[in-house]
């Protein structure tokens, strides 16, 4: 075993005791615990150490380039984009600009006092007071509102106890340099949905691309996303954090925004 995955067994037995082993590497009642692989080992450590950076970071910005499936009634899938611009700034602040393929604009802003939707294209807007901080903020706006942000839980300050909840079973796959840089292939299982991830190697392990399958879903449909031109220490001002509302737009219920966005959601999970 080289230094390396010597170190990340060492690092394994630490965040277990933080975050929960994947949920399939535990210990039924009474029963012996299933034997732990280096692959495991190191899979692990490296989503773990992915998941404590990036909830650490105060503030940061990125690209998501995404894709997904719509399965259509006949069984097609059908492909659909978005491109979308994340800001965020802990403890409670959150810009979402988004563009999808057709070319529709929408904003979602967290301004620490209120979530505001714009539908740039309808000239709508929707305010609704946020709760205190970021992670009940994305809680109640994708829980209970139901609206769509994919990869929201990337940007939650408990990412390790949400992989430790939800990841079954998880594999190394491969170190590349696809992207640029090099980076750890994994791939994990959950109890619905499985993913992969590449993680960026070295001081920032930053998340490069995600692919999510709905196994359970009609057709296993995917959701794939390259994440791109992250900034670390973007320049923030009270303005990156205020609604630009287009003028003449009409401020409707938030009711009608949900339904409204949820219409011309071109289907897909995320």
């Amino acid at each position: 075993m080289n230094a390396f995955r010597l170190a990340a067994a060492a690092l394994f037995a630490a965040v277990v005791a933080v975050a929960g082993a994947p949920a399939a590497l535990g210990q039924a009642s009474g029963a012996a615990a299933p034997a732990v692989t280096e692959s495991e080992n190191e899979a692990w450590t490296i989503l773990m150490r992915m998941a404590g950076y990036l909830s650490g970071l105060p503030r940061f910005s990125v690209n998501v380039v995404s894709d997904y499936d719509a399965v259509q009634a006949s069984g097609d899938k059908i492909e659909f984009g978005e491109r979308r611009e994340l800001v965020v700034e802990r403890p409670n602040r959150l810009r979402v600009d988004t563009v999808r393929s057709d070319g529709r604009r929408t904003t979602g802003l967290f301004t620490g006092s209120e979530i505001v939707l714009v539908d740039h294209a309808k000239k709508v807007y929707a305010s609704a007071a946020q709760p205190d901080g970021l992670d009940d903020s994305l809680r109640f706006f994708v829980g209970e509102m139901g609206m769509r942000l994919p990869l929201a839980l990337l940007l939650t300050s408990n990412l390790q106890q949400q992989f430790g909840h939800r990841v079954r079973s998880i594999d190394y796959v491969e170190k590349t340099s696809l992207f640029g840089v090099p980076a750890h292939h994994l791939i994990a299982r959950g109890d619905t949905v499985d993913f992969q991830v590449w993680v960026r190697d070295g001081e920032q392990p930053l998340p490069l691309r995600v692919v999510l399958t709905y196994k359970k879903e009609p057709g296993q449909p995917q959701f794939r996303a390259q994440l791109v031109d992250w900034n670390l220490n973007p320049a923030l001002t009270e303005a990156t954090f205020r609604p630009e509302i287009p003028a003449g737009a009409q401020k409707i219920p938030f009711v009608s925004q949900l339904a409204t966005v949820r219409a011309g959601g071109q289907g897909g999970k995320q």
